[in-house]
């Protein structure tokens, strides 16, 4: 479904994101919000947007709406990869490669720019600052699958569904989306358990541990952390690997 309606400051979470890794000037920031007008693809939750197979041309930037990146099994076992936030960009060198090697599906309605290759290089090619913001959300995107994997082959339940809340609340924090000690949560017991490599049964009873030493407050798909400091020491998080730039 097209979403030319949507004009209005369209990519400004993307433009957060990218400020993220690089000092994104005004300049450069008009030609991005220029390159994704009229660009804006709407999808329903539940919708797939991409499938493992398909020819690699469309950059995605996720304007508004949470997605899951996912790869399956032949019997139909699923393994959710990475999780796709708002201002996420799925992957800005993508059609390096013929194929998606990983298929892409909405949790909840969602707005994403769809731009081809003519059209992102010839935006990355007018500022140097905005070229090296994408290349390093790309570097951070290969960072957060690391400590994905170090998560299921080393956290324990505990410290992993704990790692998992961290992650989100500071990726959600760096576009502007966490308000006070609180973010939107749209995740299902299901997605976490194909998120941390754990069963529906064992991330019920890892929440309600969590709930019970009063690190997080699940309620309304709103995940609260009341003291974030105590919940990142309980799953030996540090953002490094996200290589946000340092506050001044």
């Amino acid at each position: 479904m097209s979403g030319r309606g949507i004009t209005a400051h369209t990519a400004d979470v993307v433009l957060r994101r990218l400020r993220a890794f690089r000092a994104v000037s005004d300049e450069a920031a008009a030609k991005l919000e220029q390159a994704v007008r009229g660009h804006v693809v709407l999808a329903s939750a539940g919708q797939e947007l991409a499938a493992e197979g398909d020819a690699a041309v469309t950059i995605r930037m996720m304007l508004t709406g949470w997605a899951v990146r996912y790869k399956t099994l032949e019997d139909g076992r699923r393994q959710i990869v990475n999780l796709a936030l708002p201002g996420d960009t799925c992957d800005a060198q993508i059609y390096l490669v013929k194929r998606l090697d990983h298929s892409i599906a909405a949790l909840t309605p969602v707005s994403y720019a769809e731009l081809d290759r003519e059209r992102f290089e010839s935006l990355i090619a007018c500022d140097r600052k905005l070229a090296e913001a994408f290349w390093c959300e790309t570097l951070s995107n290969a960072a957060i699958q690391r400590e994905w994997t170090l998560n299921l082959g080393r956290r324990d339940a505990y410290e992993r569904v704990a790692h998992l809340l961290c992650e989100v609340m500071t990726r959600l924090r760096a576009v502007g989306l966490v308000d006070g000690d609180s973010c939107a949560f749209p995740i299902t017991q299901m997605d976490l358990a194909d998120a941390t490599g754990l069963s529906v049964v064992h991330v019920n009873r890892t929440l309600q541990e969590l709930r019970s030493a009063g690190l997080i407050v699940l309620r309304d798909r709103t995940l609260t952390v009341p003291d974030l400091d105590a919940l990142m020491e309980t799953a030996l998080f540090t953002p490094d690997y996200l290589h946000y730039l340092s506050p001044d």
